[in-house]
């Protein structure tokens, strides 16, 4: 998300980080308090393959889209981690933690994604992207 953000520039660059995460808290109490969402594995395999295509194919999507897309995907991975919620811990202090490390983990990509100001730069976030949505591949096909 902070990768696809820094190539799509500002005011991507902030508003996509700072969507996920706030939409994952949501998805989170929506999987705390049981409520339904099927295909939640398939929606975070889908992620990784479509965000990764996204920064491999350098999208330039129109904001409305990249919100919906990234807020969409931010819902399972939040669903996800609001049904596996360990009984032992504080499920707010869990809750800071996930919102917390994902923020800081969209940093590393708008870090990485700030090598594109270089050709070569470009290179290595596209071929960043690839990994990616290979990964997100093998994540759907062991889904299915």
């Amino acid at each position: 998300v902070g990768l696809w953000g820094a190539q799509l520039g500002a005011p991507l660059l902030w508003v996509l980080p700072i969507a996920f995460p706030a939409l994952m808290a949501i998805g989170a109490l929506s999987g705390v308090l049981g409520v339904p969402l099927p295909f939640v594995e398939l929606g975070i395999s889908a992620s990784a393959m479509v965000l990764g295509l996204a920064v491999l194919l350098q999208w330039r999507a129109p904001m409305v889209v990249a919100v919906l897309i990234v807020a969409g995907f931010a819902l399972f991975h939040g669903h996800a981690h609001g049904t596996e919620l360990p009984k032992a811990v504080n499920p707010l202090s869990y809750g800071f933690g996930f919102v917390i490390s994902t923020g800081l983990l969209h940093l590393c990509g708008i870090g990485i994604g700030a090598l594109n100001h270089w050709n070569w730069g470009s290179a290595i976030i596209r071929g960043a992207g690839a990994l990616i949505a290979l990964a997100g591949v093998l994540f759907v096909l062991g889904v299915l």
